[in-house]
Parts: C-alpha cells; structure tokens; sequence
C-alpha cells in the first residue's frame, strides 16, 4: 500500500475486529495510527493530550518516591509513557485484554512501542483489567499500589463491552481504592464533559475528588476540544 494508507494488523477478537492503521494526515502531512474496534474507533495519535494528561497528571498528584504504579489500558501507551517520564516512578505495569495490542508494541508497530519495551521499570500484563480490579490486581507484589489510571471505556457509563459496568458502580470504586496507599490516586478518563452524577459517586467513596478538563487543538474543527480526567484520592 501507499503511505496514504495502511493496515498494520487486523485481528478478530471477542469484542469484533481489532484494526490497527496507519495513514497520510493529508494537511499536516504527518502520520498517524489509529486503533479501531468494530465500528468505533479507539484512539488516534493525532489526539493525545488527554491520554497523556491521565498518565502526567496522575503522578504528580501521587506524593512520595518509588511509586508503584497500574495502567489500565496500554492502547498506543501514551498513558504509559506519560506516567514514566517522572523518575519518581519505580514500577509501572499496564494491565491489556487484549493481547495483540500488547503485540504491537513489542513488535515496535506503534511509535511508543519499542520506549516502553526498552523500560525497565515498564511490563505488559494480559489481563482483564476489570476482573482483576474486582478480585484485587496481583501483578507480583499484590497492592496497595501508589496509583491507579484507567484509560479504557468511552465514558463511565459508554463501555467498550458491558462486563465493565460494575466497576462505576460505588462497590466497584470501593475495591479499587481498598488498593490504594493512603493519599494514593485513582485517575480516569472520559472523552465527555464533567458528570456531575459520576463526581458525586466517586465523592462517596473517596476523601478528595475532582474532574479536571483537559484542552487540546483539534484543526479538523480550528476550535479546541476537551475531554475530562477524573481524580480522586482515598
């Protein structure tokens, strides 16, 4: 194929078909890789700053030194690889159900992929990130763990698959921060405005709460666009 356009690697999966592709930006003549799932579409590199910001964010407001840290989520690991710029970061595991993402990065088909592989502070656990919340996340070690970021579903209430439901739920939250250190970090994306219903909810079950907006450029548009990071604290 053309640099226009590119399918890296298509896969079935038990969510529908998992498409990774890469093609021409045609006005910034730049490339960019998209990750699709059925017909919805996962992520681009051409918007990061909110998956970044889930990572970069979450770590500072993380106090203290040799944090161990859970992604959930490793996509094109912008959420990864934003956590590991903070040298205070000693451990770093992202937790993936889908193996074939984990794939991509090891066979270097994402551009962050070969950094996070070359990280030794960084490992890839195929898991389902929701189940493992549930039942208590055993990635060697056990919890508690310093910070928890989630980068997965659309939205707390738009999953990828209705099995994740239950972890929006108060008892869900409560079991992940029952895996926290004291003053430890929850962090949440959400590519829709601030809900006032999920703060609330998460103000149940954490001491410090706050949904912060995250801007960023979009040219397709000449506006910006926003999504939210969730932050809490038990």
């Amino acid at each position: 194929m053309s640099r226009a356009f590119e399918v890296l690697d298509v896969r079935p999966t038990r969510m529908g078909e998992l498409m990774l592709r890469r093609r021409l930006e045609p006005v910034l003549q730049i490339d960019i890789w998209e990750v699709k799932l059925g017909e919805a579409f996962l992520m681009s590199s051409m918007f990061t700053a909110t998956e970044e910001a889930v990572g970069r964010l979450g770590i500072a407001d993380t106090q203290g030194d040799a944090l161990r840290v859970v992604v959930g989520g490793l996509g094109l690991g912008c959420t990864a690889a934003a956590a590991l710029e903070s040298d205070r970061v000693a451990e770093l595991t992202v937790i993936d159900a889908l193996a074939e993402v984990i794939e991509w990065h090891e066979r270097g088909l994402v551009p962050l992929g070969p950094t996070l592989v070359a990280d030794e502070r960084c490992r890839f656990v195929h898991g389902d990130f929701f189940a493992m919340a549930h039942d208590g996340i055993d990635v060697g070690g056990g919890p508690p763990f310093d910070a928890i970021l989630v980068d997965i579903d659309h939205t707390p209430d738009f999953h990828l698959d209705e099995s994740h439901a239950g972890f929006y739920s108060e008892d869900g939250l409560q079991r992940v921060a029952d895996q926290l250190v004291p003053g430890g970090t929850f962090a949440l994306w959400s590519d829709d405005p601030p809900d006032a219903g999920f703060t609330a909810l998460l103000g149940r079950v954490f001491d410090d709460v706050r949904a912060e907006i995250v801007e960023f450029p979009n040219h397709y548009t000449g506006a910006n666009s926003a999504c939210t990071v969730y932050f809490s604290h038990p």
